[in-house]
């Protein structure tokens, strides 16, 4: 595709770049083949299908929902310091 001369003056103006006649002639070409690029992209099939990339996780590879028992809250808060209804923890970052 094609940019012309306007089109490119505009887009220096947006983002704020200055060319001359030959740095605006490189800028129309380069900027005509992303153009290119981007129209050839729009061409592929990037639908997903997740049953071609072997990564399914079948309900029957799930373990089982079962309750398990918990620790001891006195274990678990042994190293905190109870303060005003507080619980305060050891520093782990400096």
């Amino acid at each position: 595709m094609a940019v012309d001369m306007k089109t490119i003056e505009h887009l220096c103006g947006l983002s704020k770049l200055s060319y001359d006649e030959k740095g605006m002639e490189k800028v129309m070409g380069e900027m005509g083949d992303i153009i290119d690029l981007m129209d050839e992209i729009k061409d592929f099939d990037l639908e997903y299908d997740d049953t071609k990339d072997g990564n399914e996780i079948r309900f029957s590879d799930t373990r089982q929902d079962v309750a398990e028992g918990s620790f001891a809250p006195e274990k678990l808060l042994a190293n905190a310091e109870n303060t005003d209804g507080c619980y305060v923890v050891p520093k782990v970052v400096e």
